[in-house]
């Protein structure tokens, strides 16, 4: 008898220790044995990459629209920037433009027999310069007095009922740049 092959109680030969360690279903070749393991295998590999391309779609859909939103941003910046680029000139130059008004007013009370036409040629140029810089002057006589646009410099008694609570009087007139208001209107209000 060899000594591999030993006899166990019922009568039959023991497989050695080294053949029992081959596992038969492992053996794709093994009859009535599919390998399960396999497909198992491949439907959790499908579902982790399915699942990382949705991850990858997410984050580029997530990084589109954060560029999209920074192309707007910056765009929206720059077409300010260029609208009010000149603000600060321009509102340097306000001061310049009430003069020109209260120069063209008393000139126009005097009626001399000077010539002006010069004169207010320049102002109206000053005036037609600002406002294709996109200056507006703002409407504020006889209207309802907005806290919002108008500063109240005084209270009188109105002219007429119609005229209570609205502006009755401008003071210092108000401007808009690019429909943004850079200086309140200074009104005298009726009560």
């Amino acid at each position: 008898m060899n000594t591999d092959q030993k006899k166990d109680p019922n009568g039959f030969d023991a497989v050695s220790d080294r053949e029992s360690a081959v596992d038969i279903n492992t053996d794709d070749n093994v009859a009535g044995t599919h390998n399960l393991n396999q497909e198992l295998e491949e439907d959790d590999l499908i579902e982790k990459l399915n699942a990382g391309l949705q991850e990858q779609k997410d984050k580029y859909l997530r990084l589109l629209a954060e560029f999209d939103n920074y192309k707007r941003r910056s765009s929206r910046e720059r077409v300010e920037l260029s609208q009010t680029a000149g603000k600060e000139i321009i509102v340097s130059l306000l001061d310049v433009l009430d003069d020109c008004d209260r120069a063209e007013n008393q000139l126009q009370l005097e009626k001399s027999d000077r010539d002006l036409s010069g004169v207010l040629l320049v102002f109206n140029k000053l005036r037609n310069i600002l406002q294709s810089r996109g200056l507006k002057v703002m409407d504020s006589l006889h209207s309802e007095f907005d806290v919002e646009k108008q500063e109240a410099i005084s209270e009188v008694p109105a002219p007429s009922p119609d005229l209570r609570g609205k502006v009755v009087a401008e003071v210092m007139k108000g401007y808009y740049l690019n429909d943004k208001i850079i200086r309140f209107a200074k009104v005298i209000v009726g009560k």
